[in-house]
């Protein structure tokens, strides 16, 4: 049984039972906190969901899990292990890569030297050298920002003072993009495509997008691409039921509106009932923005300015698929010939679906996600612009025959790519940016609040301790960040900054 603080216990009410929520909720409930967590949906998780309908299961958010450990931590220190908890599965293979030009390439789920060996075989022993080179800064700018920034509060610009070594600061380049990192060590300009996704991981543009990214390919080799049986929604369901092991108050299907301050500390939440919980400490699951929003005193401001960037949002489509997919991979990507002409669509003036886009796969190989061995389930997802209904800062994707039109065309032009699954689909259904909007609260559909683009992005995401005394934020849009490992260590980081502040005086 885990260690339970002595320390005097206050009520906390956490406001959303996303991933950030259930997390920070599960570890102050073990240190002797008396928690309610409060979610507007009819069931938590948030994002992270395995939608399941006639056999066919898809996750509809994160569909792929790395850096188990920060889970691995979390269970530990609460109960029984993340293993006893869930079933997990280490990828191999793992990422099928296809390009315009027909080339394509196979990646393990696990280990860079072997990845690097996989791109030599398809493209070239000069691109073997060079990922190598590459994974080799990634891994130099994990070592140096793991514990001061990642794992600790922000502290803005304060938060590079422990890189005080002239060297430390050039190897993260703070004031150079990801896409320029990439130029400077690949000339083949298929592998500069590859490391522009990873700025997708975190909703943002490569061209604006810090070069630190590169630490995402060497996380996910060094430490491996994993799946959990039956979808990913499954770790939502075990930590909903670690939270109620821990003898969380879970209540769904309620709507918090504000947040009551007195004396200049946060005194409760009110309901769209009236009804009012007393809290001394409150915890917002809730996007940054929107938790402005609930604040009682329009005086009142997490910080002086929230990020004026959004992450780009995602249209979706499941397709539940008659016969097997020669080649396919668990995750799968087809790239189009102009990548820059997407990111231009989804992040111009003028927001609009890019015509010819990126197309992302998850096809997972699991007898828990489909009816029989001689069908599959296919989560598509394409980078969109968010939704705005006015079409001002947005696109407006309830615009009759927009979606339908929309999904028609990707399955156009991944046959055009040639993988034809049209005669195959059994039936589809469509999830736009307005959906995940309307489903999660998340502003616009922005899947990771806000984005990385620009060197400030990261200095001026919300931090997990506000400007309000007893407020706390966790989750995508504050700090560190939006995906599951950095929501896991956001609500590791906020636990601990409650701890401290409950701590007496010497």
């Amino acid at each position: 049984m885990p260690h339970v603080s002595e320390s005097s216990a206050s009520h906390v009410v956490v406001i959303g039972g996303g991933v950030g929520g259930l997390a920070v909720a599960a570890r102050l409930s073990v240190k002797g906190h008396g928690v309610t967590l409060l979610e507007h949906a009819d069931r938590v998780g948030g994002k992270l969901f395995t939608y399941e309908r006639e056999g066919f299961a898809f996750d509809t958010g994160p569909s792929l899990f790395t850096l188990p450990a920060v889970y691995r931590d979390l269970f530990l220190k609460t109960g029984k292990s993340l293993e006893q908890s869930v079933d997990l599965q280490e990828l191999d293979p793992a990422f099928r890569y296809v390009f315009s030009d027909g080339s394509e390439v196979t990646l393990p789920g696990v280990d860079p030297a072997k990845c690097a060996t996989a791109f030599g075989d398809a493209f070239g022993t000069q691109v073997e050298a060079q990922w190598r080179e590459f994974t080799g800064r990634g891994a130099q700018m994990w070592r140096l920002t793991r514990g001061p920034f990642l794992q600790s509060p922000l502290k803005g610009w304060k938060s590079l003072i422990p890189l005080a070594k002239v060297r430390d600061i050039k190897s993260i380049a703070p004031f150079t993009s990801l896409r320029t990192l990439a130029r400077k060590y690949f000339t083949d300009p298929r592998m500069i495509m590859i490391v522009d996704r990873y700025a997708t991981y975190t909703g943002s543009d490569p061209r604006r997008a810090p070069a630190v990214l590169a630490t995402i390919p060497y996380i996910e080799q060094v430490f491996g691409a994993w799946h959990i049986g039956g979808g990913l929604g499954s770790l939502a369901t075990a930590l909903e039921k670690r939270c109620s092991e821990r003898e969380v108050d879970i209540r769904v299907g309620v709507t918090v509106t504000k947040i009551e301050t007195q004396g200049g500390s946060v005194s409760g939440v009110r309901l769209d009932t009236g009804e009012f919980i007393a809290a001394d400490i409150v915890v917002s699951n809730s996007d940054a923005t929107l938790t402005n929003d609930l604040l009682s005193r329009p005086d009142q401001k997490l910080m002086p300015k929230i990020t004026d960037s959004p992450s780009l949002a995602g249209f979706v489509l499941l397709l539940a698929l008659d016969g097997n997919t020669e080649g396919i991979a668990h995750h799968n990507v087809w790239f189009p010939e102009n990548y820059n002409a997407e990111f231009d669509a989804i992040f111009g003036k003028a927001p609009t679906p890019p015509i010819d886009p990126a197309i992302y796969a998850c096809v997972p190989d699991d007898p828990q996600m489909r009816p029989s061995p001689d069908c599959e389930s296919w989560f598509i997802l394409v980078n969109a612009p968010r939704h705005d209904s006015s079409g001002s800062n947005g696109f407006n994707w309830n615009a009759p025959g927009c979606k339908e039109q929309y999904a028609q065309q990707i399955l156009d032009i991944l046959a055009a790519r040639g993988t034809d699954i049209r005669a195959r689909v059994k039936w589809q259904e469509i999830r736009t940016p307005a959906d995940l909007e309307r489903d999660t609260m998340a502003p616009g559909g922005s899947i990771y609040g806000a984005s990385s683009n620009g060197p400030r992005a990261a200095f001026t995401r919300p931090a997990n301790q506000s400007n309000i005394s007893g407020l706390y934020l966790v989750g995508g849009s504050s700090h560190p960040g939006g995906g599951l490992p950095l929501v896991g260590m956001g609500a590791e980081i906020t636990a601990e900054l409650i701890g401290r502040a409950e701590k007496p005086n010497p």
